[in-house]
C-alpha cells in the first residue's frame, strides 16, 4: 500500500472520529436537557430557561441567588417560591400539571404529595403512598367531543340564525305592507262615516218631518196623506178656507179663529186646495210648527188614528238603520285605528340590526321551577303563576341592555307590580346561543328581582375556533 493510500484512509478515520465525537456531544447536551427536565418538576415549558443547571440559581422575582443545588430540595429559600417548584415547601408556590392530552394547570404548592390526586397525568403525587392514574387521555377526549359539539351547536345556530334574518326582513316588510293596509281601510272607513253621517242625518230629518207638531207636552204622528184626510173633513179631496179655519190655529194665539185671509194664505192665496198642492206647501208649513198647528182637539184624534201609518213605520225603520249602521262603522273605524297603533307600536321596538329578533314577538315561553310557572313574552311581559293560579307581573318591555360590545344579549322588562319592601318587581332576560328558542332558567337572586335564561339562534355570535385543549394557561 503506498503512502498516498494510507494517507487518505487516515484522513477518513479523522473524520469518522470527528463525526462521531460530534453525535456524542449532541446526546450528551440532549441527555442532559432531558436529566434536568425530569429533575426539575412542577415547572411550565415557557419557564425551563430559568432552570439550566448551572452553579447559582437565581430567584425568578430577583430577590435573591442560591447554588442551584437548592432548587426543589424541599426547603424554601426563595420569597416567589421559584427555587421549589416541585415541593410544598413554599407557601406562595405553584406547582405545573403538565396534563399531556387535557388541559395543563397551576396548583398551589401546598398539595404537591398530600396524597390526593390533583393532576390528571398524577405529576403531583410524584412521592406520596397515593396511587393515582393518568386520566388526561380520557379527559382530552371527552373535553375535545364537548367543543366539537358545541363547535357544531354554534355552526347550526348560525345557520338557523341565517335563516331568522331572512325571515325577519320578510315578516318586517309584511308588517309594514299590513300597516300601509290598515291605514288604507281607515281612510276607507272614514270616508264611509261620513257617508253613514249623512243618511242617519236625512233619516232622522225625515222621521222627524212625519212627526207630530209640538202641542204643548204632546205630539202626535201624522204622514201627509193621514194630515189631509184630518182636515179634509167632508171627504171631497180638497181643504177649504172654512176646513182650514176649523182645524188650523196660531201657536202663540191658540183661543183665535183664523180670519178668512189668513186661511186663504195658507191655501197659498185659493180658496181650494188639493192633496198634490198640500205634500209640497201647507204640509210643510203644518210639521215645521214654527207659526201654526193642528188644533189639540184634532190632535189627539190624529194621534190615534195614524198609529199605524206605514210611511211613519218605514221611516222610524230607516232611521234605526241608518243609526245601526252609523254605530257599525264607527266600532270598525276604532277597531283599525287600535290595531293601527298597536302595530305602530310593534314596529317602533329595536329588533336587532336585521330584524332577527322580530321573530320573538307575538310568542311566549313557559317555564315550571318549584310550584311557579313563568312565562317570558319577548317585548311584552314577563309573568309568575303559583300553584294556587295567583299570577304576578314581573315586569314590562323596557329596552335591550347588553354591553357595548353586544347591546342585543340581554333585556330589561320592568314596572311589574309592587314589592311589598317598595319599588316593583324587574327581570333581567340574558339571550344565549341555541338550536333552539326556549326559556332554560328563572331565579330570584335577591328580592323582587329576577333573571331568565332565553336560549335561541338568534343570539349565537361568529367566534374564533377555540383552542386546543393542550395548550398552556
Amino acid at each position: 500500500m503506498n503512502s498516498k493510500v494510507m494517507t487518505e484512509n487516515w484522513h477518513t478515520f479523522l473524520r469518522f472520529i470527528f463525526k462521531m465525537r460530534f453525535h456524542i456531544v449532541v446526546a450528551a447536551v440532549f441527555w442532559s436537557d432531558l436529566v434536568d427536565s425530569r429533575k426539575i418538576r412542577g415547572i411550565s415549558s415557557s419557564y425551563k430557561r430559568f432552570y439550566r443547571e448551572k452553579k447559582s440559581f437565581l430567584c425568578i422575582d430577583g430577590s435573591k441567588m442560591i447554588p442551584f443545588e437548592q432548587v426543589n430540595d424541599d426547603y424554601c429559600d426563595c420569597q416567589d417560591g421559584s427555587d421549589e417548584p416541585g415541593t410544598s415547601a413554599c407557601p406562595r408556590g405553584r406547582f405545573y400539571c403538565t396534563n399531556l392530552g387535557f388541559r395543563p394547570h397551576y396548583i398551589p404548592s401546598s398539595r404537591v404529595n398530600d396524597g390526593i390526586c390533583d393532576c390528571c397525568d398524577a405529576s403531583d403525587e410524584y412521592n406520596s403512598p397515593a396511587r393515582c392514574q393518568n386520566s388526561c387521555w380520557n379527559l382530552g377526549q371527552r373535553e375535545r367531543a364537548f367543543v366539537e359539539g358545541q363547535m357544531r351547536a354554534l355552526d347550526e345556530g348560525l345557520r338557523l340564525k341565517q335563516q331568522l334574518i331572512e325571515e325577519g326582513v320578510l315578516l318586517w316588510r309584511e308588517k309594514q305592507a299590513q300597516l300601509r293596509d290598515l291605514q288604507q281601510v281607515a281612510e276607507d272607513l272614514q270616508i264611509k262615516l261620513q257617508e253613514h253621517r249623512r243618511k242617519k242625518n236625512e233619516a232622522e230629518q225625515a222621521l222627524k218631518a212625519l212627526q207630530s207638531i209640538d202641542g204643548g207636552h204632546t205630539r202626535y204622528n201624522s204622514s201627509a196623506v193621514e194630515l189631509f184626510n184630518l182636515l179634509d173633513s167632508n171627504k171631497d179631496g180638497s181643504l177649504s178656507v172654512e176646513e182650514i179655519q176649523s182645524k188650523v190655529t196660531f201657536i202663540q194665539d191658540e183661543q183665535r179663529v183664523l180670519t178668512e185671509d189668513e186661511a186663504v194664505t195658507l191655501l197659498g192665496g185659493a180658496r181650494h186646495m188639493d192633496l198634490s198642492t198640500f205634500g209640497n206647501m201647507l204640509w210643510d208649513t203644518l210639521t215645521r210648527g214654527d207659526s201654526v198647528k193642528i188644533k189639540e182637539t184634532h190632535a189627539a184624534g190624529a194621534g190615534r188614528s195614524v198609529g199605524e201609518d206605514p210611511h211613519l213605520k218605514a221611516a222610524d225603520r230607516a232611521a234605526e238603520w241608518e243609526a245601526t249602521n252609523l254605530k257599525k262603522a264607527e266600532e270598525s273605524y276604532e277597531r283599525v285605528n287600535a290595531e293601527i297603533s298597536e302595530l305602530q307600536r310593534k314596529l317602533a321596538i329595536d329588533y336587532g340590526t336585521d330584524w332577527e329578533f322580530l321573530f320573538l314577538n307575538s310568542q311566549c315561553f313557559q317555564l315550571q321551577v318549584y310550584e311557579y310557572t313563568y312565562t317570558l313574552c319577548p317585548f311584552n311581559q314577563v309573568t309568575q303563576r303559583s300553584a294556587a293560579g295567583t299570577e304576578v307581573s314581573l315586569g314590562v318591555w323596557g329596552m335591550w341592555s347588553g354591553s357595548a360590545q353586544n347591546v342585543y344579549s340581554q333585556q330589561v322588562y320592568e314596572n311589574g307590580e309592587p314589592c311589598w319592601q317598595g319599588g316593583s318587581r324587574s327581570t333581567t332576560v340574558t339571550l344565549t346561543c341555541g338550536t333552539e328558542t326556549g326559556l332554560r332558567t328563572a331565579k330570584e337572586p335577591s328580592k323582587c328581582q329576577y333573571i331568565m335564561d332565553l336560549q335561541t339562534p338568534v343570539a349565537c355570535q361568529p367566534v374564533l375556533k377555540q383552542r386546543g385543549v393542550h395548550s398552556e394557561l
